[in-house]
């Protein structure tokens, strides 16, 4: 693919206020992947930047915060680590927990890394 132009950097704003982090996180992955632009191409990283405000502000119930577990195996014996949502929120922010959920809906290739440096989330 050719392009006559060449892609401007793009903006896209997401108010997390009042929502489910899946949503957000959906939304956030399809600007992050490009496909809100014309200039879309699947080989290429363009240059969109997702902003995700109020993420404090999400709606997560106990349930949810509870029940849900992140793993982690190191490839070693005794290896293998879960933590909690809630325990992950404690220790290391909300803004971590939106990141993970956001990095596992971007495909898993050599431009999963330039995307994600476009994802900035301010509690």
């Amino acid at each position: 693919m050719t392009l006559n132009t060449k892609p401007k950097s793009t903006t896209h704003t997401i108010d997390a206020t009042d929502r489910t982090l899946g949503r957000v996180a959906s939304e956030a992955a399809h600007a992050l992947l490009g496909k809100r632009s014309v200039h879309y191409a699947q080989n290429q990283a363009l240059d969109v930047t997702v902003t995700i405000n109020n993420a404090s502000k999400l709606h997560l119930p106990a349930r949810r915060t509870k029940g849900k577990v992140y793993t982690h195996y190191t490839g070693y014996p005794g290896g293998f680590f879960e933590t909690r949502m809630d325990e992950m929120i404690t220790k290391s922010g909300i803004a971590e927990v939106v990141k993970k959920t956001v990095d596992g809906m971007i495909p898993r290739n050599k431009l999963r890394k330039p995307r994600m440096k476009n994802l900035i989330v301010n509690a």
